[in-house]
């Protein structure tokens, strides 16, 4: 039996509120029997007895259902309101970790539009879209009513709905590949504008701007055009229904009006009958006003399941011991996510706890790929990396973070204060901030700064220069004293200060016996290392000691990766 998806718990969640929701639809529709009901009495009975006293006690008991309706009314909307709150709250954690992961698999897919798709679903489920498709059922017992008023005009009634509910299904037809290809006009646009203005700096400095501007105006252009031919088509229809409903209003008055003249019905059934005709369309007429939600919420459903379906639920991990640091790369076989090009292939090696490592090789030979498997970003296509034995995707993710290290070579803060970023937003850890700051040997550089630690950095650290990013993000990967730290080129934005830090964390690292791999061509580094794995076109070169590969005047040979990982 397939596993219910959070999805699939949330909607059915949300569908035992549904079901007391259709019980209030009843009393609500029932009690719209009031005012049709009301004027028969008025015309057939007040008008012809002059009764005041009938009169007024008419009034006040169709105010008093009035009153249960209106009450009814706010509770059903109140009750899909707060259901729309749980179904979000429900959704909300699942739909962030799969959108992460995601965008891990394959960044192409912009998979963080789905955020966005949860709200509109949740403004469907709890809006007035909802609320017509509920109160639809209740459209026959209208049409039953006037039938039973008189036959012409059940039929007068019963086309108008007809038509109503044809021309619902032709704005369905006429729109739906329009708004849907509107929509990835639309995120396409967006995405371009986003990932554009990141570089901002770089547009203006190098007169980019009117370029840029004008491939994100052919993409916006592209999403106007059709969301005009989808608006243009709808206001047809919306045209085609409001005529529909002045005319079918002619036509049960002239109708009532003709079984008058015959004395088939009385002028208070005439009314009562146009009243009727009214809340009977009144539904169809609120599924066509609203029709661009409900098929914004399909959409977004469809999206929703797709991604839920792609990314299964987790199951719990047995817990594993703290690990040492011990790391094994075997036959790593890896392709860049959401392609097919190949950038490691059979890459092996190993290390004990506390051993330093340096990956060296030329540009594109796989080194940053490399460490993005090594800290768990990218999965492998084939082979495997262990840590203390296990297999990265036999830890739990969340747990294993907490030892492991990681600076990437475009260093990613995020907004908020310099304490948040290096304590990874965890919050009560000031004593481990500070002792990370310490051993990064940032301490003093932020203590300089207005508010310390305090310090607001901005979205993505502007209010810092790279080098303090840099440094932040290196005391970021060193708190908690993790077991196993990855930094990826960690000195290309340090001056010599920076870099005798740098240096000093490495050695406080090695202390701790923590094991270190770093990326960097520097030579000062490289004498810190223990190891050095030559990497070229993705695949190992040589593997082994540095004193033995990186020797003076030695350049580096090609060594078994498996006899060096078992040295």
């Amino acid at each position: 039996m397939k596993k219910r998806t959070p999805l699939g718990m949330a909607l059915a969640k949300f569908r035992t509120v549904l079901g007391t929701t259709f019980v209030f639809s009843f009393f609500i529709n029932l009690l719209m029997f009031v005012g049709p009901l009301y004027m028969l009495q008025v015309y057939d009975r007040v008008l012809m007895s002059r009764n005041e006293t009938t009169l007024l006690m008419l009034t006040l008991i169709a105010c008093g259902m009035l009153v249960v309706y209106g009450i009814l009314e706010y509770v059903r909307s109140r009750m899909l309101v707060r259901a729309g709150m749980q179904f979000d709250e429900m959704l909300a954690s699942p739909l962030f970790n799969r959108v992460l992961k995601g965008t891990l698999a394959n960044p192409s897919q912009n998979t963080q539009y789905a955020l966005g798709d949860i709200d509109k679903l949740r403004e469907f489920l709890t809006g007035n879209g909802l609320l017509a498709l509920l109160d639809a059922p209740w459209v026959p017992i209208f049409l039953v009513v006037c039938f039973i008023f008189d036959p012409l005009l059940g039929y007068v009634a019963l086309g108008g709905a007809v038509a109503i509910f044809v021309l619902a299904l032709a704005n369905e037809i006429l729109t739906h590949n329009a708004l849907r290809d509107a929509g990835i006009a639309s995120q396409t646009a967006t995405h371009f504008a986003n990932s554009s203005l990141q570089n901002a700096e770089v547009i203006r400095a190098l007169g980019m701007e009117t370029a840029l501007r004008d491939r994100w105006n052919d993409r916006h252009r592209d999403m106007m055009v059709l969301q005009a031919k989808a608006s243009d088509r709808a206001g047809v229809v919306m045209t085609a229904s409001k005529f529909v409903r002045m005319a079918l209003q002619v036509f049960i008055l002239g109708a009532g009006a003709y079984l008058v003249l015959e004395g088939k019905v009385s002028p208070g059934i005439m009314i009562a009958a146009s009243i009727m005709m009214g809340r009977a369309l009144q539904p169809v007429e609120m599924a066509v006003g609203h029709w661009k939600q409900v098929v914004a919420a399909r959409t977004a459903y469809a999206r929703l399941t797709r991604l839920f379906d792609q990314f299964p639920e987790e199951a719990d991990k047995t817990d594993l011991p703290q690990p040492a640091g011990a790391l094994a790369v075997e036959g790593l076989v890896s392709v860049i996510p959401g392609t097919r090009n190949q950038v490691l292939t059979g890459v092996s090696f190993a290390l004990e706890p506390g051993e330093i490592l340096a990956v060296i090789g030329p540009s594109g030979a796989g080194k940053s790929s490399l460490v993005r498997h090594l800290v768990g970003v990218w999965s492998p296509l084939a082979g495997a990396v262990r840590i203390d034995g296990a297999e990265l995707q036999h830890w739990d993710p969340e747990k294993l973070s907490d030892h492991i290290g990681y600076l990437p070579q475009d260093v990613e803060l995020f907004s908020g204060s310099i304490a948040e970023n290096i304590a990874r937003f965890k919050t009560g850890m000031d004593d481990e901030v500070v002792a990370a700051a310490r051993m990064a040997g940032v301490h003093d550089m932020i203590l300089n700064l207005k508010d310390g630690y305090d310090t607001q950095i901005g979205d993505g650290g502007r209010h810092l220069s790279g080098g303090q990013r840099q440094r932040i993000g290196l005391a970021r990967a060193l708190f908690g004293q993790p077991k196993l730290v990855v930094l990826d080129e960690p000195n290309s934005n340090l001056d010599t200060d920076g870099e005798e830090a740098l240096m000093q964390a490495i050695r406080a690292m090695k202390e701790r016996s923590s094991t270190v791999i770093f990326v960097s061509h520097k030579a000062n580094l490289l004498a810190l290392s223990e190891k050095v794995l030559v990497l070229n076109n993705g695949k190992v070169q040589a593997f082994g000691p540095t004193a033995q590969l990186m020797g003076p005047g030695v350049k580096p040979k090609v060594v078994d990766p498996r006899a060096q990982g078992a040295a």
